[in-house]
């Protein structure tokens, strides 16, 4: 059977930036297996699978890693909703409006607006509230970077997990040249998983206001899942988001986020994350940007 296939660059305004998507808009008739062998043949960070939808919302969406299929992410929702709209598979819906995809983390609302030169941008809603895990030790976190325990900030906060869906050790560093300088250890992340934590790292550093356009610089490793680094994950930073806000004095209202991920390897991506707050409490957390068409074709699918 021939299936179509739409690829895209997620969280970015030109080709080649941001974080590649493979997006097969019609997957009905596959099954798990061949979802995860089609994941594997891309061999990029994620593929999603639109199916029609189950309870009544805009489309069923199934995310594949090369390895295993997970429960939510961020660009994958991102991108999918932008090829849908692009590709006229929603209709004319309009300049605004908003879908609902139903995954295995839950309903996942995107807003899709169209800016001003014809880009549209997607922004998600996380299906999950933040939560965090028990602080890491710097030794060993530090380790898996392949960097220094001085390396690692933690002022702010201990290196921990934190997840509004997914979730990642989350590490503040002490400068951008740590950023940088930070490489994957392999021996260091299977001593991680060895008890119980995920290898999933996502290390950052702040950025002084008015000498960068950035609010946070970040990078995401992810060997043991077949993504070596990441040039932009959404999950990840809107979890980050969501705890940056959590640390923040301001009570209530809406703080906002531009991160820049993907610079060290070559692929440029912008997120703009917003999170709310009431009572000091993290109620909703927003990640999105713009993506851009990169190709279609077809891929032929033996039957099972």
């Amino acid at each position: 059977m021939r299936y179509r296939f739409v690829f895209c660059d997620v969280f970015t305004d030109r080709l080649f930036g941001g974080n590649p998507l493979a997006v097969l808009p019609d997957a009905r008739g596959l099954s798990s297996r061949r979802m995860q062998q089609i994941a594997r043949e891309f061999n990029f960070s994620e593929s999603t699978f639109v199916l029609p939808a189950e309870a009544g919302h805009t489309r069923r969406v199934r995310i594949f890693t090369p390895t295993k299929e997970i429960p939510f992410a961020g660009h994958p929702n991102v991108g999918t909703a932008f090829v849908l709209t692009a590709t006229g598979e929603l209709g004319d819906p309009g300049d605004s409006f908003e879908v609902t995809f139903e995954e295995e983390g839950g309903l996942v609302p995107v807003a899709i607006s169209k800016r001003d030169g014809g880009a549209i941008a997607c922004e998600l809603t996380a299906p999950e509230p933040l939560t965090l895990g028990a602080p890491l030790p710097v030794v060993e976190v530090a380790a898996a970077l392949s960097l220094r325990p001085q390396d690692v900030e933690t002022r702010a906060h201990p290196p921990r997990t934190a997840s509004v869906g997914l979730p990642f050790v989350t590490a503040q560093l002490v400068d951008r040249g740590a950023l940088e300088r930070a490489r994957s250890h392999v021996g260091a992340l299977e001593a991680l998983a060895a008890r119980g934590v995920t290898t999933d790292i996502l290390f950052y550093v702040r950025c002084e206001k008015g000498r960068d356009e950035f609010d946070v610089r970040a990078r995401m490793f992810a060997p043991l899942d077949g993504v070596p680094e990441d040039p932009a994950t959404g999950s990840a930073n809107a979890a980050l988001s969501a705890l940056l806000a959590s640390l923040d004095p301001k009570p209530d209202g809406e703080l906002r986020y531009r991160i820049a991920q993907g610079v060290e390897m070559g692929r440029p991506s912008v997120l703009e994350a917003r999170v709310e707050k009431k009572g000091l409490v993290v109620t909703a957390t927003r990640i999105g940007g713009t993506s851009v068409l990169v190709g279609e074709g077809w891929i032929e699918v033996p039957e099972d």
